[in-house]
């Protein structure tokens, strides 16, 4: 056997250790308060993007100003990140007379349910429909319930559009508002929103120019969320939902597929999440300024972070299972799902009828 020329011999090595590339860490705030706790809420990547889910405290290895910090010392542990952050996902379902005409009423509440017990397991979900009328219509206030959500998608089935037009531009404006609304009444201190807005055609009531939408979803209020666009039907050869959907378009012209549709939306809401982790340790530092770096493998890539943090004042009795408590006001990176905006009240103006509640 001829052996393999050095530069593919090269690229079977990486391919079989990771060394194509290491693991990403993002950074979305930080933490450092009295007695001495340090928590970090971060995000793991493979070098192509991939989510990495699933590592447990020990992969993680933290160093303070170059020396590494024991295990024992640290007391480190990964906490339930809803402690501090509260994921939103706002679900916005034409009703329009051409899906009722259709007859394929059933099919999108079935594939609504999957949605939303798919997407709830990690993030409060709410559902709310659009024909052509100005404003939307809720239908499940924000929860975690499935059985809540399944009682309220189940009215659907006899939904009769109140304008059986399409006003798609007008109702992802209103949806932004209800997501936002439904934020800043939040307590938690890092908050994330998604909108997932299924159609299966084009704007048709024109109420709302599309130049409003793009400005829209570019506005300081709304810029930081996850929009995702599901379109199936005939129309969505020529539709434009890219142009909405900006984290993520699926387009199926083919409407026996609507299930198949929502559920390549909800996974990839679903694996988004896992790759996120609320970090927390007990830092050996009692004064000054430190920096820290935390390393993390996942035994075949690795990668790390690194941020600095003051630690005036600390001293013993650290128990690092305390909720940590975040910079809303100066947020380290918006990377989370749903953006990462944290800190501030936003005034929404206008009246959203049919407004989506949280639970």
């Amino acid at each position: 056997m001829r052996p393999l020329p050095f530069l593919q011999t090269l690229l079977v090595l990486c391919c079989a250790l990771g060394c194509g590339g290491g693991l990403k860490l993002k950074l979305v705030n930080q933490s450092a308060k009295k007695p001495s706790n340090v928590a970090v809420y971060f995000s793991v990547q493979t070098s192509d993007g991939e989510p990495v889910g699933g590592l447990t405290a020990d992969k993680f290895v933290i160093y303070e100003d170059g020396g590494k910090v024991s295990d024992f010392e640290s007391k480190q542990t990964i906490l339930n990140p809803t402690i501090a952050a509260a994921h939103y996902t706002l679900l916005l379902l034409d009703m329009s007379g051409s899906i009722v005409e259709s007859k394929k009423v059933g099919d999108v509440v079935n594939a609504a349910s999957k949605f939303t017990e798919k997407v709830g397991k990690y993030h409060k979900v709410a559902v709310a429909t659009f024909d052509g009328s100005t404003e939307i219509n809720g239908v499940v206030p924000f929860t975690e319930d499935q059985k809540q959500a399944q009682a309220g998608l189940d009215k659907l089935l006899t939904y009769k559009p109140k304008d059986p037009s399409t006003n798609l531009n007008g109702a992802v404006i209103e949806g932004l508002k209800v997501l936002r609304k439904a934020l800043d009444a939040e307590s938690k201190p890092l908050k994330f929103g998604t909108l997932v807005v299924f159609t299966d055609g084009t704007d048709r009531a024109a109420r709302v120019k599309k130049e409003d939408v793009d400005k829209a979803l570019k506005d300081d209020q709304y810029k930081d969320f996850e929009v995702y666009a599901i379109g199936v039907g005939a129309e969505m050869k020529d539709s434009r939902l890219e142009d909405i959907g900006k984290s993520g378009t699926i387009k199926e012209g083919d409407p026996n597929k609507v299930g198949e549709a929502f559920d390549k939306v909800a996974t990839r809401i679903s694996a988004a999440m896992q790759k996120y982790y609320l970090f927390s340790y007990c830092t050996p530092s009692r004064a000054g300024e430190h920096e820290v770096k935390i390393e993390v493998s996942n035994g075949k890539q690795s990668g790390s972070l690194t941020y600095k943090f003051k630690a005036d004042g600390f001293g013993p009795n650290c128990d690092p299972n305390t909720a940590p408590d975040f910079d809303l006001q100066h947020p380290v990176e918006k990377d989370a799902p749903g953006g990462g905006k944290s800190g501030g009240k936003v005034e929404v103006k206008g009246e959203v009828k049919g407004e989506v509640k949280a639970k």
